[in-house]
């Protein structure tokens, strides 16, 4: 970075990271003004045009693409640089950024994010809740937290929460009532499927495994939803069938709001698990939450 400033690259980050200057501002407690000034400038530094500017939102044209992909590991070194140094006198402090699918975020919350910050004060955590699957180096994150079969060859994965989790199929006593014969996933074809739309805005296909053999089946529906919770409080208004996780239906499912179908058809699967790159240094901060995820299992194994 030799030749650049510090404060620019940081600037260009956050704009394209929260996806313009008055959003970025809100982040990080700069003004969009300031913002913008710095990112004009590393622009005329580098003799290259990084973003393109609307009145609505920025984007990033090829140049910038690939700057930034060169540019978030070196941010992330430097990151993890500073946070060594401030932790060394003391508790460690400094920042963890995590992407996470939103259904993992809900999951993790008050099992391991809480206790984990309860128990470091001074550190600081950002979680990224994305529907797709992200390369967290580029990415400039971090550590992931997916279901375990999605974790990459080259990251160490930790198992947390329940060691499987499962999605099933949900719908009132007073949706079947009137609704076609249901045996198998063929037969969603004559159902309401209620729809979850997906940050890539398009529907999501329901997952069926059989005789160990994993599948997807398109479904249609009258409503459609960008959240698994609505999805739920749908099927308990009896307007069809939803694809969710067992742990958001337990309540409904106990108390008969709702019940499950297909239940052959949606076995379980390996539950989450937090990951992180193999070969990529270690901040003080992370290794604080590696440390507290590797204590929380060598007590839980103890109490079995």
């Amino acid at each position: 970075m030799s030749g650049l400033a510090p404060g620019e690259l940081a600037a260009f980050d956050a704009v394209v990271r929260h996806g313009g200057f008055r959003a970025a501002a809100r982040a990080t407690g700069a003004s969009a003004s300031a913002l913008s000034h710095a990112v004009a400038a590393l622009e005329r530094r580098l003799a290259t045009q990084l973003l393109l500017r609307s009145t609505r939102n920025v984007s990033l044209t090829e140049a910038g693409q690939q700057f930034l992909a060169a540019l978030r590991p070196a941010l992330h070194q430097l990151s993890a640089a500073v946070s060594d140094i401030s932790g060394r006198d003391g508790e460690p402090s400094g920042l963890i950024r995590i992407n996470a699918s939103p259904v993992a975020v809900e999951q993790v919350m008050q099992s391991v994010v809480v206790p984990f910050m309860l128990s470091a004060p001074k550190i600081r955590v950002d979680i990224h809740g994305e529907g797709s699957l992200v390369d967290i180096a580029e990415g400039g994150y971090d550590c992931g937290i997916r279901c375990l079969e999605l974790v990459p060859d080259d990251c160490v994965a930790i198992p947390i929460g329940e060691p499987t989790q499962q999605h099933i199929l949900v719908a009132s006593p007073h949706y079947l009532r009137d609704a076609p014969p249901l045996a198998t996933p063929a037969d969603l074809v004559h159902h309401q499927c209620i729809q979850l739309r997906l940050s890539s805005n398009n529907v999501y296909r329901w997952e069926f495994t059989r005789n160990a053999e994993t599948f997807t089946v398109g479904t249609t529906g009258n409503l459609v939803v960008d959240s698994t919770r609505l999805a739920l409080s749908g099927a308990i208004g009896g307007l069809g069938i939803a694809y969710v996780m067992r742990s958001l239906a337990a309540e409904a499912l106990a108390s008969s709001d709702l019940v499950q179908v297909l239940e052959a058809w949606t076995p379980p699967y390996p539950g989450l698990a937090l990951y992180y790159l193999r070969h990529r240094h270690m901040s003080a901060p992370m290794r604080a939450l590696v440390d507290f995820l590797k204590d929380k299992a060598s007590l839980a194994r103890s109490a079995n």
